[in-house]
């Protein structure tokens, strides 16, 4: 994983922590979760809190995410908003801190100046045994605390200030009036300054589960669509008056769903040849078959050219897979008609010709899905299916590993936004 780390493909863009008060104050809360404190100097944070260094130290990836539910969070700043979630088991974590944040601003701006808030986001679950525990989950509340204290000290000043104003009395108790002095001091005036964040419950709608295998759970109106393994347990058998099952093998199940359901744009010249998705799937196919035929390849050799050669010199390979002629055949229907009967293509070629609706509120779940249709994209995989890649790359040859790192950093690390929004039509959202 090192090319990873020096390239930033993991562990990227994530906020150093290592002011003498700021650990401690994250120290406080990883006592509060019951954890060892760190001994380290300085680390990096996501935008949950989780280090990978304190990961490391404590030798658990999971030590904020326990059960794979329930989610800890340690807020230091509010500029953690604008940092990747680099480690979850729900794709919608990041959504639920991005509301969190947004919701709470006031409050968070106010409290980090003096502390730091940390909790779990918790749901109706404590540990996930089947598919009838993920569909149970509708919403989440924050639980939140603070390190130093702040929100406990605030409650007990306004607690006060309600009872001198309440209490003729009250004004003579020397004693209560030096308690909010004190507090004063730490907290400021609570009539000028939130400090209790006030919306703690939120929507937990379509979302994507590292649980048997990998779950995806989209929500419509009448039904919820479950696709997965089919060995998971629950599977067909959890809530079967609400809820449909596809199993992540049949293609043209899922296809059809996700068409149906209006989360797909069909192949169509308006965005298939400004894009430029299906050629660099075309290329990402060429290139799965090179490193096929010969995973000790000199993959620094390639570029357009070298990749011509092969494909002619492997012309009888090529057509038994048939995975590039396919995809030129479609780029020229479209280049001809404009547009491609998709009913003609095969049930499994047909997640290489779509990407998913701009518009539509699961673009990111839905890109996911399809990035882990075609498994050769690995640029789409980067983007939109982290671990799938990670898991990936770890199996490649060391040559292909150095061509892949290198292929992102000339690519989607150049400008990500733009990139994404060439490719996939996504605007300004920074998920990836």
């Amino acid at each position: 994983m090192n090319r990873l780390l020096e390239a930033e493909l993991i562990y990227g863009r994530l906020l150093t922590i290592r002011e003498p008060h700021l650990i401690e104050r994250y120290n406080k809360a990883l006592s509060g979760f019951g954890l060892k404190p760190t001994a380290l100097a300085e680390f990096d944070i996501d935008m949950t809190g989780f280090s990978p260094q304190i990961a490391a130290e404590l030798g658990d990836r999971d030590y904020l995410d326990p059960n794979r539910v329930n989610r800890r969070f340690v807020v230091m700043t509010p500029d953690q908003e604008n940092l990747p979630v680099v480690h979850t088991s729900f794709s919608n974590t990041a959504g639920l801190m991005h509301e969190f944040y947004r919701a709470n601003a006031r409050a968070i701006n106010a409290i980090t100046i003096k502390d730091a808030l940390y909790g779990e986001i918790e749901d109706s679950v404590s540990s996930v045994e089947s598919l009838e525990d993920l569909l149970s989950i509708n919403e989440v509340q924050f639980k939140v605390l603070s390190a130093e204290d702040v929100l406990g000290k605030a409650g007990e000043l306004r607690q006060l200030a309600d009872r001198l104003q309440s209490d003729p009395d009250a004004w003579r108790d020397d004693a209560m009036l030096n308690r909010m002095v004190e507090l004063a001091k730490l907290t400021g005036d609570i009539r000028q300054n939130r400090l209790v964040p006030d919306q703690l419950v939120f929507r937990h709608d379509a979302f994507w589960a590292n649980h048997f295998g990998g779950v995806y759970v989209f929500v419509d109106d009448k039904i919820t669509t479950v696709i997965c393994d089919p060995a998971a347990p629950g599977f067909r058998r959890s809530r079967p008056w609400q809820v449909s099952y596809i199993s992540i093998r049949d293609h043209a199940t899922i296809f059809d769903f996700l068409a149906k359901t209006g989360r797909i744009e069909l192949p169509r010249a308006s965005w298939v040849e400004g894009s430029g998705l299906l050629a660099q799937r075309a290329e990402m196919a060429a290139l799965a078959l090179a490193y096929q035929i010969d995973p000790t390849l000199d993959f620094t050799r390639i570029d357009a050219v070298w990749l011509q050669t092969f494909l002619h010199r492997n012309a009888e390979l090529v057509a038994r897979d048939g995975v590039y002629p396919f995809l030129q055949e479609m780029l020229r229907q479209i280049a001809v008609t404009g547009s491609i009967k998709i009913a003609d293509v095969a049930p499994e070629r047909r997640f290489l010709l779509i990407r998913a609706r701009p518009d539509h509120s699961d673009q990111w779940l839905t890109n996911r899905l399809i990035s882990q249709m075609v498994p050769s994209d690995f640029v789409s995989r980067f983007i939109f299916d982290k671990q799938g890649f990670y898991d990936a790359y770890e199996g490649y040859s060391d040559g292909f590993r150095e061509f892949v790192v290198s292929r992102l950093t000339q690519t989607y690390l150049q400008d990500k936004a733009s990139f994404r929004k060439r490719l996939y039509g996504i605007g300004d959202d920074d998920n990836a």
